[in-house]
């Protein structure tokens, strides 16, 4: 290792030294990557906030076990079942507690600027926590009073004035489905690609917005195991107990069922997937024409290399070097750039858009694959080279 170390030092960076001496070109390269490496950074970021924004609430639940629709799409589109499912899970070995939960899509109006817009809302016995919301859980007496909800103050929207007047404790109220309801205190959840935010109420409340809805059709039902019960074994006793008209999900396979579904039954999923691939292929292009000129402006100097007895593998050496610098050089500006565009974008949308270290280390090695990719096209015309054809 010593001596391969010492051989390095010794050897001229002739790849540095190349892309060096054409600094316009070096710039174009370097630019392009960094182009490449942005649109990568903004559809991966923008993938990973479609599935934590959808998953938000689901690791919020105080459950270890859910109940759900087999027709359920996601949380979104939630189908309903019998409450009578809930008593007959209470039968079983394991569970301590089992409670419904009611979720529905409303539009609801804007309290000051009255415009319209979609958001989910929950309902729950508030005798009975739902979530692991501690600003949820310090409020649920509002909850019992009729026509009240919270509101989620990370919502998309115009709502500064609104979440002003709820801190300072004034009555802020709205409509929803042409009845009257009364903002009563605020949580902190953040909005989704599935609803612009979330509404949280009591069952009963829930009831009243819709009265066309039977209370023994629930959405979810939310099941606590007793203590020194594995929630794996007591979910697989409720799957055999329970009738096929409802689906049992540990709450870590509740999460998978909502990002599977984003994955592969959402349009969206896949055009993040495609955004990535086309920044890869773009890098590509870009990267080969670079060292593809710079191979042909210097095809007589790698000639007289050969003709001095070098051998093929130490000039795709230099190609390659200088494809790795590249990499290295275009991964900076890239990288610090979607940092500034991440903050933009969740600000404006209110979606979970952060730099992992992660994300940052798996596109950096998509820019070397890149990059070498590159570099091992642009070497085919050299490795055929004949140093009698050149002079």
């Amino acid at each position: 290792m010593t001596g391969l170390i010492k051989q390095l030092r010794r050897r001229t960076p002739l790849g540095w030294l190349q892309l060096s001496r054409e600094k316009s070109r070096l710039l174009v390269a370097l630019s392009g990557i960094a182009f490449a490496d942005v649109l990568i950074f903004m559809q991966l970021g923008f993938q990973s906030a479609l599935y934590d924004s959808n998953t938000r609430l689901h690791r919020s639940l105080q459950a270890d076990i859910i109940l759900m629709s087999p027709q359920a799409r996601n949380w979104q589109g939630l189908s309903t079942f019998s409450r009578r499912r809930l008593y007959q899970a209470e039968d079983i070995a394991g569970v301590k507690s089992a409670d419904a939960m009611y979720v529905n899509i409303i539009t609801w109006k804007n309290p000051n600027t009255r415009a319209q817009r979609q958001v989910q809302v929950i309902g729950f016995d508030p005798d009975r926590p739902a979530f692991n919301l501690p600003e949820v859980n310090q409020q649920l007496d509002k909850l019992k009073l009729p026509d009240t909800v919270l509101f989620d103050r990370k919502s998309r929207g115009e709502y500064k004035e609104v979440i002003t007047q709820v801190d300072q404790g004034k009555s802020v109220t709205t409509e929803i489905e042409r009845r009257t309801i009364t903002v009563g205190g605020l949580f902190t959840v953040g909005a989704s690609f599935g609803a612009d935010g979330s509404l949280i109420t009591s069952d009963q409340n829930f009831l009243r917005l819709f009265p066309r809805r039977d209370a023994a059709s629930v959405s979810l039902g939310l099941i606590r195991v007793e203590p020194g019960y594995d929630p794996k074994q007591v979910a697989a006793a409720l799957k055999s107990h329970l009738s096929d008209d409802v689906r049992v999900l540990t709450q870590e396979e509740f999460i998978k069922f909502e990002v599977n579904w984003w994955q592969t039954n959402s349009p969206i999923g896949f055009i993040f997937n495609l955004g990535v691939a086309m920044g890869f292929v773009v890098g590509v292009i870009i990267v080969y024409q670079v060292l593809s000129t710079d191979v042909n402006a210097h095809m007589k100097e790698y000639a007289t290399f050969k003709a001095m007895g070098y051998r093929n593998i130490y000039l795709l050496g230099v190609v390659f070097e200088e494809a790795i610098i590249l990499a290295l050089l275009g991964f900076i500006p890239g990288s610090l750039l979607p940092l500034g565009l991440y903050r933009l974008t969740r600000n404006a949308t209110n979606l979970p858009l952060y730099m992992t270290m992660a994300r940052a280390v798996t596109v950096l090695i998509l820019t070397i694959i890149m990059c070498t990719i590159s570099g091992a096209i642009a070497t085919r015309k050299l490795q055929s080279a004949d140093p009698a054809d050149m002079f």
